[in-house]
């Protein structure tokens, strides 16, 4: 685990226990605290105690200086949009050691600089097939094996809080969003499609998780073995940074898409291209929160108004206001519908039977997936790739010779 990796981990994980203890959850708060100086001290890894230590101070620092912000007091939209950047800023910086790593071992040299084993988030198919492997062979990968922990983590927050990964921590989410208001800066139309043409462009992410899916279903368990020791999955992160480093033709026409999608509409790429997006669509129908509008206090029923704020706010064009259960797959669990509504009690972010959690309470159990069970992985041994240095600067000067 790299210090960036170590660092991100710490402040997301004392972030936490502050939101926790300020909401009156003091014995959670507690118990992340001891988690993390457990994890430190079962690992004796230095960038993990000084991640610790700058993290704790940190968090004091903005005790005393932010208090509203330790407390996460601020408004939701504050809040999330808080999170999503500083999660955005982790990951550009991960991309950029990951470049350095990958620039050294293509020119032949040691790498002085770590590789960032998130990064292997971004292989959704080597995950996929480590998850197989698990559950029907009882075998860990150990080349890629952070692949499955982040695979198993974000299923995990789309199975417990909807796809509230999307709208509070991707970071492809938020380049999005920036490029939108880029272009409603010059274009001020929204520009939506119709109905007719809208549904066929949202079912090409399901047409995209088909394809990863038959892939991984597709391979026999019998082979697994073989291609989870193969130089392909070894290299298999490489060949995706050069993919994106050295683009050919196709690769920048399909990105010039991607683009083009996101600039278009809001969410754009979430919403017709995104195979994640659309995995933790289908998994968030079995998430027990929903956004639910409460007739009796929303102004439309209770006052006889003609209000739409929610669905105004909403990203994602869903009619809030007309619906009392929002159930849709493209809900994000962003909050802004809860966040422009003028009732307070009209709407919220609970289960059926009114456990209500709050944009606070979103926050932490999103951080705690996302990071408490990373560090376990890390403390088991199940997260640092185990393939050589010099084997990988071996593969990377065959790259175009590997196959599958």
């Amino acid at each position: 685990m790299t210090f960036i990796e170590s660092l991100t981990l710490m402040l997301a994980l004392a972030y936490s226990a502050s939101l926790l203890y300020w909401s009156g959850k003091k014995s959670g708060a507690f118990a992340t605290i001891i988690l993390a100086i457990g994890a430190c001290i079962s690992s004796l890894y230095w960038p993990l105690m000084l991640a610790s230590a700058i993290a704790a101070s940190s968090i004091f620092l903005l005790t005393k200086f932010k208090p509203e912000l330790a407390r996460g007091e601020q408004r939701i939209n504050t809040l999330r949009d808080s999170t999503q950047h500083l999660l955005a800023l982790s990951m550009l910086l991960v991309g950029v050691q990951f470049a350095i790593n990958t620039a050294l071992l293509k020119a032949g040299i040691t790498p002085w600089l770590m590789r960032p084993d998130v990064g292997d988030a971004f292989l959704p198919i080597a995950g996929g097939i480590e998850l197989k492997a698990i559950l029907t062979l009882g075998l860990w990968d150990q080349t890629h094996p952070a692949a499955a922990v982040m695979l198993a983590v974000v299923l995990l927050t789309g199975l417990l809080c909807k796809r509230a990964f999307c709208g509070w921590a991707c970071p492809l989410g938020l380049a999005g969003e920036y490029l939108y208001k880029l272009r409603k800066r010059f274009i001020k139309d929204e520009m939506l499609p119709p109905a007719w043409l809208d549904w066929p462009l949202r079912m090409l992410k399901y047409l995209l998780l088909a394809a990863l899916i038959y892939i991984i279903v597709g391979m026999p368990s019998q082979s697994i073995p073989h291609y989870l020791s193969g130089n392909y999955h070894k290299i298999a992160d490489l060949k995706m940074g050069l993919f994106f480093i050295t683009p050919g033709l196709v690769t920048l026409i399909c990105f010039s898409v991607i683009l083009g999608l996101a600039t278009w509409r809001r969410q754009g790429f979430c919403r017709y291209i995104c195979p994640y997006g659309a995995l933790l669509g289908l998994i968030s129908f079995l998430s027990p929160f929903k956004i639910r509008r409460s007739t009796q206090h929303c102004l439309i029923e209770s006052k006889g108004m003609n209000c739409d704020k929610c669905t105004r706010a909403c990203p994602a064009n869903i009619s809030v206001h007309t619906l009392k259960h929002i159930r849709s797959d493209e809900c994000q669990a962003c909050m802004r519908c809860i966040s422009a509504c003028p009732k307070k009690e009209a709407l919220h972010f609970s289960t059926r039977n009114g456990i209500k959690l709050s944009a606070r309470g979103l926050t932490i159990m999103l951080l705690l997936i996302m990071f408490l069970i990373p560090l376990g992985a890390y403390v088991g041994g199940f997260w640092h790739s185990q393939t050589l240095d010099a084997d990988r600067i071996y593969l990377i000067q065959h790259l175009k010779s590997i196959g599958h």
